[in-house]
């Protein structure tokens, strides 16, 4: 069956996308979304990341981005099973010991619920503000997904890498999911699509067409067979869900996601309040989860 996901509001706002009303959320909000999702049966809710946004970008992508740990550790807090995805963390910014602690520890205490998802990044000055390494993130990020794999895993753990290596740690308490919480790569070019095949669980692409996605699962798919990993894997497809959309519509697209290769959904809600989001993720709940079995 496929699944859905939905990010929480406010905690990224884009300009272009964000509206008015999103402004003026705050915790009490967000809780009472997470509330909802989860109890219309979405799978999971998301949160972005960036850390310093650069004022010569704050225009175009705006300068408030909720911390992703701090805020799905949050939102645990107050549900029961809907899982919790960083959506997408960056992870050259930060040594891979750390996000195996901090995930790790909200993987322990939520009960299992952690989906990390990861990305490259692409923003140059903010990797030189934090003083990562722009050029060879790539390289980067592929270590690092092995580093914190092996520190979930390993009870004593090891890893050895040209950009990071450790011995003889331990990083406790331990996460509540066998072997580790899955992890999931975004982005669309190539090299993040092969990333996802090789070093993920998932892939967690941004804006395609259903029959882009179809060849990119097909080729990804083929890449893990080549290395031995015919294990489950995860396509998390992008659904917009405006306003006035009506489930016959909703569902049909759903139908189109899974045939191209989709395994969940992440859902984009349009609406112009709180409360009408709320009233759409109930409808979305009701009339479309069900029917797309």
């Amino acid at each position: 069956m496929i699944r859905f996901g939905i990010g929480l509001p406010a905690v990224q706002q884009i300009p272009a996308r964000t509206h008015a009303w999103e402004r003026d959320v705050g915790g009490r909000e967000i809780i009472r979304a997470a509330q909802v999702a989860e109890a219309a049966g979405f799978a999971w809710v998301s949160c972005s990341d960036h850390v310093a946004v650069p004022v010569s970008r704050a225009d175009m992508m705006g300068a408030t981005w909720y911390d992703a740990g701090s805020t799905l550790a949050f939102v645990a807090g107050a549900t029961r099973r809907i899982r919790l995805l960083a959506h997408v963390l960056v992870l050259p910014y930060r040594h891979p010991l750390v996000v195996a602690k901090q995930y790790g520890t909200l993987d322990h205490l939520s009960g299992g619920r952690v989906i990390l998802g990861v990305g490259s990044g692409h923003l140059k000055p903010e990797f030189r503000v934090l003083g990562a390494d722009f050029e060879r993130r790539g390289k980067v990020t592929d270590e690092y997904i092995g580093a914190i794999a092996a520190a979930w895993v390993e009870e004593v753990a090891r890893f050895e890498g040209e950009h990071v290596s450790f011995r003889d740690v331990v990083v406790s308490p331990r996460v509540a999911q066998r072997p580790r919480p899955p992890i999931w790569v975004g982005g669309n070019s190539r090299a993040a699509m092969r990333r996802a095949a090789l070093h993920g669980d998932g892939w967690v692409p941004w804006e395609l067409t259903p029959e882009q996605c179809a060849t990119a699962v097909t080729w990804a798919r083929r890449l893990r067979a080549e290395a031995g990993r015919p294990d489950a894997f995860d396509v998390v497809a992008p659904l917009a869900v405006a306003p006035a959309a009506t489930a016959a519509e909703q569902l049909a697209a759903v139908a189109a996601w899974t045939k191209a290769g989709a395994t969940a959904c992440q859902v984009g809600i349009g609406a112009g309040s709180l409360a009408e989001l709320l009233e759409r993720l109930d409808w979305f709940g009701r009339e479309v989860i069900p029917g797309s079995g």
